[in-house]
């Protein structure tokens, strides 16, 4: 018994270790109406120490994943990130419309702007230890502060 406390314990403390090492400002995830089954999240991450965002997770979605969109010739393609993104130590990375987002697939209810969206990021060490950071994320049509968010 005392080894499935000290057990939850740890397992407690690392998911607390992650939330201290990887900040995550200005997130949001773009609207939606009913019927739309895909939206993106975007936010700016910067980890103390260099992990990889893997995905992740939220109630509202049946599937989170990292995604690239990359100009290919003439084409935009958007595509996941399996392996997932790199975060360098005490760099901040945006995960911005056309760039790198996490893509939420598989919506189960429309997301309509003024509300907000739970989501758990899920990142990986060097050692390959998996931590999370559990985010409340405003809805709104475009990023928080730019003209078109106020429309």
């Amino acid at each position: 018994m005392k080894l499935k406390t000290l057990a939850l314990v740890a397992a407690l403390a690392c998911g607390s270790t992650y939330a201290q090492t990887v900040d995550v400002r200005d997130a949001w995830v773009r609207t939606s109406v009913p019927g739309q089954k895909a939206t993106g999240a975007f936010m700016k991450i910067t980890a103390r120490e260099s992990v990889r965002l893997m995905g992740g997770s939220s109630p509202v979605a049946g599937v989170v994943e990292v995604h690239e969109m990359k100009l290919d010739g003439d084409v935009m393609r958007m595509r996941a990130v399996p392996d997932g993104l790199e975060l360098p130590a005490g760099k901040t990375v945006e995960l911005k419309p056309g760039n790198y987002h996490m893509m939420m697939l598989d919506l189960k209810t429309a997301l309509p702007k003024g509300s907000t969206v739970p989501l758990t990021l899920v990142f990986k060490d060097a050692r390959g230890v998996e931590g999370k950071v559990e985010l409340k994320v405003p809805v709104a049509t475009a990023a928080p502060g730019t003209p078109a968010a106020t429309r």
